[in-house]
């Protein structure tokens, strides 16, 4: 199988929570939160960006997660590698007081493409 030309890549945003989130005083939790929601919703805007879905299994996932299985995830078709790279960059630039939301939160991207369209 070969990727088709100018075809979107097919990104698998995967988000961990990290120690200094739960290390946080009770009360605290709300301002990573509403950064989270800023860095979603400029995700969502990003040129390049077409989010197709988001799953989050923090009812059923107590505690960090460094790696698989992941806090939650966002499913997305992305222009190209550069935009992926500025993607990953929100939790850099997105603020959590005087902190980048990496402090407290990890994203990895999984780069593919989709698979063929079996439901026509």
């Amino acid at each position: 199988m070969s990727a088709t030309a100018g075809a979107p890549l097919r990104v698998l945003f995967c988000i961990g929570v990290n120690q200094n989130f739960f290390d946080l005083p009770t009360g605290q939790h709300k301002t990573v939160w509403d950064a989270t929601v800023n860095m979603l919703k400029q995700l969502h805007d990003l040129p390049g960006v077409d989010v197709l879905g988001t799953m989050d299994d923090d009812q059923h996932m107590v505690g960090p997660s460094d790696s698989w299985p992941w806090t939650c995830y966002v499913l997305a078709d992305v222009a190209d590698q550069s935009t992926v790279a500025e993607a990953c960059n929100l939790f850099r630039t997105v603020q959590v007081g005087e902190y980048g939301l990496w402090r407290y939160m990890k994203i990895e991207a999984r780069v593919g493409r989709s698979l063929p369209d079996v439901t026509r």
